[in-house]
């Protein structure tokens, strides 16, 4: 286990004073090796901190002065300090198996850690949870916690887990939610496979069992060119359909019996049904916005003016595999400027987005009275597939595209797509062949940038 390698001191900090550096390695404080950053937050945040460090391979021992609950003033370099917990299940739709090789390393590395669930809302399955973990999660109250429950049943769901501990590690959700941990809820349907009759019994399932969830998402499986399972298909319109007819018909069981709706179809589904989404207030809150669920609403609500902050950025697989902090997790989406800017501002404009965007953005803008704004959709071909959402595109797509567009035009490209300021191929906003100005993926900015 490597101690937490500091990357930045602010200055005028208890850090600063007592002589820490960036670059220095802190291997334990008032005498303790942290795993961790959650555990070094909490013995950092003592009143006095005593501190072993190694600087340039020498050890050196620092003392921080300050009131309980003071920050200690060092950014740390790395979420956890002892090895990730990988994943042992084998899911036929996990994109990781479905990812094309020369890609960063950090991209197919899957884990299955509780410790990333509660920093970053990253999905658990619980097959490597145990009776320390769950201790620790309850006295240090590691909450709220995301489970990817996928079936109730047993037999199903380890099939669908390809682990054989898939069909008893929902015991530890029981334990969870027993000692008052919030914990959201994910079903990742696979047509002919957990939905219908499975989906309802899952559903059913949820309220005999596990009813204090906070919040269920139902989500649609992605699929790219490169997926090597022949189970695996995308949703027909109609199953898709019928996955919203039962999350709608279950959200009413749900409101009689525990006095909320609890589970949520992605916006996905209703883009493939070409259903209207619920109304905002049927979201109650959009407590899962960042698993893509009301994220349509969201966007409604921001671009035409009617809320004055914008929900969040989406969280998910690839938000969260590189950056800081911590190096290796959830990186920023760019690096300084947000702008490029080549056109003039009066300049007919240009919205590039991925092809479920376009369904989405088309009408809002309509609605907006912009006609005059060109939605620029761009197909996925780098993975292919079914996988028409804007977080995954690449520069070679976007470069495609914006080759056959005119040029002195603006074109606006949301930060959804970015990690670190890079493209997942690797590229970045400068090689692409037409200037591009980097927008927060939010309704408001995009307002703004419009100068509605």
């Amino acid at each position: 286990m490597s101690g937490a390698r500091v990357q930045a001191v602010a200055p005028g900090s208890p850090a600063e004073a007592a002589g820490l550096v960036p670059g220095d390695e802190i291997v334990a404080l008032n005498g303790e090796a942290p795993r961790d950053v959650i555990r070094y937050r909490l013995l950092a945040d003592e009143a006095d901190v005593h501190l072993d460090v190694v600087r340039g391979g020498l050890a050196l021992e620092l003392d921080v002065r300050k009131a309980e609950g003071v920050p200690l003033g060092a950014e740390v370099s790395s979420a956890l300090f002892d090895q990730v917990r990988t994943c042992d299940n084998h899911c036929e739709f996990c994109f990781i198996y479905q990812l094309p090789p020369g890609l960063r390393d950090s991209l197919y590395l899957k884990d299955d850690d509780y410790r990333l669930s509660f920093l970053y809302g990253n999905f658990t399955t619980l097959t490597r949870f145990t009776e320390a973990d769950l201790e620790r999660v309850v006295t240090e109250g590691l909450s709220p916690l995301h489970v990817s429950i996928h079936a109730t049943d047993p037999e199903v769901r380890a099939d669908l887990l390809r682990n054989r501990r898939g069909a008893t590690s929902l015991r530890w959700l029981r334990a969870l939610l027993d000692h008052g941990v919030t914990v959201h809820g994910q079903v990742v349907v696979l047509p002919g496979v957990n939905d219908g009759a499975v989906l309802d019994d899952t559903l059913a399932g949820v309220l005999d069992r596990y009813p204090e969830l906070a919040t269920l998402c139902v989500v649609p499986l992605g699929i790219s060119r490169f997926a090597p399972e022949g189970r695996m298909r995308p949703h027909t319109p109609g199953e898709a359909s019928a996955v919203i007819d039962a999350v709608h018909d279950w959200q009413e069981v749900y409101r009689s019996v525990l006095g909320r709706r609890l589970v949520f179809a992605a916006d996905e589904y209703y883009l493939m049904a070409q259903r209207p989404f619920p109304p905002a207030a049927d979201y109650e809150g959009f407590p899962m916005h960042e698993d893509g669920i009301g994220m349509a609403r969201t966007f409604e609500l921001e671009l035409l003016g009617r809320v004055d902050r914008p929900t969040g950025p989406q969280a998910g697989f690839f938000a969260s595999v590189d950056g800081a902090p911590p190096e290796g997790y959830r990186a920023a989406r760019t690096t300084g400027d947000r702008l490029t800017i080549g056109p003039r501002r009066d300049a007919p404009v240009g919205v590039l987005t991925g092809t479920m965007g376009a369904q989405v953005l088309r009408p809002l803008l309509g609605a907006l009275g912009r006609d005059d704004v060109r939605v620029v959709p761009v197909a996925n071909e780098y993975f292919g597939g079914n996988i028409g959402v804007t977080g995954l595109l690449v520069g070679a797509d976007l470069a495609r595209v914006l080759a056959a567009q005119p040029s002195g035009h603006r074109y606006l490209l949301p930060d959804v797509c970015l990690s670190g300021g890079r493209f997942l191929d690797g590229t970045t906003p400068a090689d692409l062949p037409r200037p591009v100005e980097v927008l927060p993926t939010d309704g408001l900015a995009l307002r703004a940038a419009l100068g509605a």
